[in-house]
């Protein structure tokens, strides 16, 4: 499962952002221990230990004592909205650059991406 070039501890991370993203993880839901992930996936538990840090860090996870970690309340927007943010300047901007390198216009762009969503 995780056999991208990112480190693996990234990769789980990135896992999870997209279960609460998706839905398949709701605020307040339990998350698997770094335990069961360490068993689940073969990793070491400090790998999974290293990807639960970073996500309690940026708020998305918290860890109740004793219990387990959980869903933050306002996780799936907060997420979101950093995607939104980096969505436009990360790839938008270099999509925009490229199609100007090739004269493709803002009208042929618009109609381009309402062919795509009509058939989403």
């Amino acid at each position: 499962m995780f056999d991208g070039p990112e480190p693996i501890y990234v990769q789980i991370a990135e896992h999870l952002r997209r279960q609460i993203l998706d839905g398949a993880l709701a605020e307040g839901d339990q998350v698997m221990s770094t335990t069961q992930y360490a068993t689940t996936y073969r990793i070491n538990p400090a790998t999974a230990a290293k990807a639960f840090a970073q996500l309690v860090d940026e708020g998305v996870i918290y860890k109740q004592r004793g219990v387990g970690m959980f869903v933050a309340d306002g996780a799936r927007e907060r997420l979101r909205e950093h995607r939104r943010g980096a969505f436009f300047t990360d790839r938008l901007d270099a999509v925009l650059d490229e199609a100007r390198v090739l004269s493709i216009s803002p009208a042929d762009l618009v109609r381009y991406i309402q062919q795509k969503g009509a058939g989403a």
